[in-house]
């Protein structure tokens, strides 16, 4: 991205949209407060989509109130009915005019910016929406080209994000491979936590 906030091609770039807005459950505290060598997921996330060359970034909170630095912090209020409802807030808090977007989730903090940068590179070459795929299964994070932020919206319910339209629309849907650059292993359990501690400690 330019200095001038233009894409490669000179059209506006995809913002990027961070959801952190659930309690965590199952691990006891709000995800988006846990630490990854000294960092909060939040603020990875939003590093990971601003080094892609996302820009805004938005972050859709909810179980935790954040303050993050580069990013817009976006309220849900209806965060307990599910990832739906943040991916909802999120579409409909992104700028007028937005031409895309990159939602990613933050507890995945092995994904990286290079698996965003290459949706983006899906996007300019003209995919409509781009998946990250894992053994050639699509995961997150994905791209949505802003025809799609409707139907997207009201197919987003309880904990199901964007994943009822995607199988619903697969034809819609160009997977990118992202194996070599990225993991989709997300942080669920203190368990999960120390696992990913000791994987980031071995490299």
């Amino acid at each position: 991205m330019s200095r001038h906030g233009l894409g490669p091609h000179g059209a506006e770039p995809p913002a990027g949209l961070l959801l952190a807005a659930g309690e965590g459950r199952r691990f006891g505290r709000p995800k988006a407060l846990l630490e990854l060598d000294g960092e909060r997921l939040v603020d990875r996330g939003v590093r990971m989509l601003r080094d892609a060359g996302c820009s805004p970034v938005l972050v859709v909170a909810g179980a935790a109130q954040v303050e993050v630095i580069g990013a817009v912090v976006v309220p849900n209020p209806g965060w307990r009915d599910g990832m739906g409802s943040s991916l909802r807030a999120g579409l409909a808090a992104l700028p007028p005019g937005c031409p895309a977007v990159v939602v990613a989730l933050v507890d995945q903090p092995l994904v990286t910016a290079a698996a965003a940068a290459r949706l983006i590179a899906a996007y300019e070459a003209g995919a409509g929406i781009a998946a990250a795929t894992y053994g050639g299964a699509p995961r997150n994070p994905v791209l949505l080209r802003s025809a799609h932020f409707a139907d997207v919206a009201a197919a987003a319910e309880g904990d199901r994000g964007a994943r009822a339209f995607l199988r619903a629309h697969p034809d819609l849907v160009t997977g990118v491979p992202c194996d070599d650059v990225a993991s989709p292993a997300d942080i669920d359990t203190p368990e999960d936590l120390a696992a990913l501690t000791r994987r980031d400690g071995a490299r």
